[in-house]
């Protein structure tokens, strides 16, 4: 019996193909997750490039598989809490992020900061998926779930130091990222053999002024797949010690990598 064409391609690693139903229904999730308001039809197909009535059956069908939720009134459309089951489902049987709580609460409590666990798989974007603020730490726009272009900041010098990507499309990608203080990409080439060095990276107000983050890459394997990250008032955690505080990270970061390896 001949093997499935599509089932042998999957097997042996080949690209899938696109499923344009699917994609465009993606498209209109993550436009949804990044809006600050409900949506109607036009103002979702047209800057995904969709004609009306086909985002119009994808929005019912989202709806019905209650991903979505439309008000009856304004004909407006909004995530539902179906896409937070779906999320909180797949943090429960995450491994990374399962470890990586207790870690992120000890360094939230001992530094005062806020803590986050990511995802750093590729150059398109960061997630977060672990977070832990003590009562008084800095308040920043962050949630489980928030992505980042990935090589933005501490975390972004991680990835390029050890991610094993071109510099040629890292160099690309860096030109597009949006910092309060930008580095050029020299002083960014230096950060990231630094990094490289010392197993950690630090970002000191480039990336929002006044703010300090801290990363170290989680590399089960030898290849970076996670980081943990500290975010704090920069004096804060200059006052009590930069290097101390990466060489602690890169420490439950390498440990972290060993739990992954078994998990």
């Amino acid at each position: 019996m001949k093997p499935d064409p599509d089932e042998a391609a999957g097997n042996s690693g080949a690209v899938a193909r696109a499923v344009p139903a699917v994609t465009r229904a993606v498209a209109i999730l993550r436009l949804l997750s990044r809006s600050e308001a409900p949506l109607g039809v036009h103002a979702i197909a047209r800057p995904l490039g969709m004609v009306p009535s086909t985002c119009l059956h994808i929005l019912r069908a989202l709806v019905a598989e209650e991903l979505l939720s439309v008000d009856s009134a304004t004909k407006r459309y909004a995530l539902a809490s179906g896409v937070v089951a779906l999320a909180r489902g797949m943090l429960r049987n995450d491994p990374f992020a399962n470890l990586a709580q207790p870690v992120l609460d000890r360094l939230a409590a001992e530094y005062g900061t806020t803590a986050i666990g990511v995802e750093a798989t590729g150059l398109d974007h960061i997630v977060a998926l672990a977070i832990a603020r003590p009562g008084h730490a800095l308040r920043l726009q962050v949630d489980v779930g928030s992505r980042y272009p990935a090589l933005i900041s501490a975390t972004g010098r991680c990835i390029a130091a050890f991610g094993d990507h071109s510099w040629k499309e890292m160099e690309r990608r860096f030109h597009t990222l949006r910092w309060e203080n930008p580095p050029s990409l020299q002083q960014w080439r230096d950060d990231v053999q630094a990094t490289r060095e010392s197993g950690y990276a630090v970002d000191e107000g480039r990336y929002i002024t006044g703010v300090t983050v801290i990363a170290a890459p989680v590399m089960p394997r030898g290849r970076v797949s996670h980081a943990i990250v500290v975010v704090g008032v920069a004096e804060q955690l200059r006052r009590l010690g930069l290097e101390d505080i990466g060489t602690a990270m890169r420490a439950q970061a390498a440990a972290l990598s060993l739990k992954l390896e078994g998990a």
